[in-house]
């Protein structure tokens, strides 16, 4: 495992279980980063909005950018976002990621696939587009999550303008999709062969996906999503559900505060895990503990927070979210992903155009 340069050590406040939490400075001067993964020898690639992805090297430097991405319209919200690394990477070299393309009619998220060689992308592919393309560079989303059988299933918003979109089973917008790792679709997705419907189609009704995980034990995908004036959501994703947006929600309107849609619970729409109002927290990347390097936290759901400025950390029991815990209140940074990392340690990711990577120690 290679080990990084620790460039600076920072106390924050003392947690629930006594223990006093620290961040080691693992690397910075990253521009609006937006994604962190790893690699079977323990690098760290890390994606910035602008439209590059870095190498994390053994001194903690952002290494110069990997040639060979694909054209990315960055604007906004819009850019370069989330990147993962095929599990078998050891034979294949596979990453897969998300960008918003341009195109005619404005742009849409797209997912493509590469092969890493040295310091470049050889072979790209774009393996799905985002339909239709909008003039918008808001709620893009998006996350990637492998499932156990090896499809991807990509979170998408609904690109702001367009929530009603979010209900139409013809379009992509506002939705989770599941493909194959080559861009084919499964043949047991819920909406194959019905009429009107997108076949890569998962499931619908989201507002702006920003954070996916895998559970660790019973392979579900959780996901969770931005509210617009609260109604942030954590929902377990399953195929041919309804999550309600712009019909079902707890949040409200900008400004005026008014309703949207109703309040659940209401047949035919799944109720959230968890919900955040009045305020949003602006929820971004999201990891599962897993490792004994952090034995009172294990279980537990991390998510990033951005308005917030905090790490929120969820204790369960089963689907049941039972407590939540802010952490690192004074770190006031702007949270964009959490992941854990194969040495069991967990690493966040802060956005700001000085963006860090840090490691928490327990």
């Amino acid at each position: 495992m290679i080990r990084f340069l620790l460039l600076a050590v920072l106390c924050l406040q003392p947690l629930a279980t006594a223990a006093q939490t620290k961040l080691q400075l693992v690397a910075r001067s990253l521009v609006n980063p937006w994604a962190l993964a790893f690699l079977p020898d323990g690098r760290m690639l890390v994606t910035e909005r602008p439209g590059r992805l870095r190498i994390i090297g053994a001194n903690g430097r952002p290494g110069e950018p990997i040639a060979g991405l694909p054209a990315v319209d960055a604007s906004g919200q819009c850019g370069l976002l989330d990147l993962v690394v095929d599990p078998k990477f050891a034979q294949t070299r596979l990453l897969f990621w998300t960008y918003a393309e341009a195109g005619e009619g404005g742009n849409g998220v797209a997912v493509a696939r590469g092969r890493l060689e040295d310091n470049r992308l050889a072979d790209v592919k774009v393996i799905f587009r985002q339909l239709p393309k909008v003039r918008s560079n808001l709620h893009c989303g998006s996350r990637i999550v492998i499932a156990h059988d090896g499809r991807l299933l990509i979170g998408l918003g609904d690109r702001f303008s367009h929530k009603e979109d979010a209900q139409n089973p013809a379009n992509h917008l506002g939705k989770v999709v599941r493909i194959d790792p080559d861009g084919s679709v499964p043949v047991d997705n819920p909406f194959v062969g019905k009429p009107g419907a997108r076949p890569e189609l998962w499931s619908l009704g989201h507002r702006n996906i920003q954070g996916a995980a895998l559970h660790p034990a019973t392979g579900d995908v959780w996901m969770v999503e931005h509210g617009p004036q609260g109604g942030d959501e954590v929902n377990v994703v399953e195929g041919g559900r309804n999550y309600g947006w712009p019909l079902v929600t707890y949040g409200r309107n900008y400004g005026t505060g008014t309703r949207i849609g109703e309040e659940g619970p209401k047949p035919g729409f799944e109720q959230p895990l968890k919900w955040w109002v009045p305020i949003s927290i602006a929820p971004s990347g999201m990891a599962f503990v897993t490792g004994d390097r952090y034995p009172a936290w294990k279980g537990s759901l991390l998510i990033g927070a951005m308005r917030a400025e905090v790490l929120i950390r969820l204790t369960l029991d089963g689907r049941k979210v039972v407590a939540e815990e802010r952490l690192l209140p004074n770190l006031k940074e702007r949270i964009r992903d959490v992941r854990q990392g194969p040495d069991g340690y967990l690493y966040i990711v802060t956005d700001s155009a000085d963006g860090k990577v840090l490691r928490l120690l327990p």
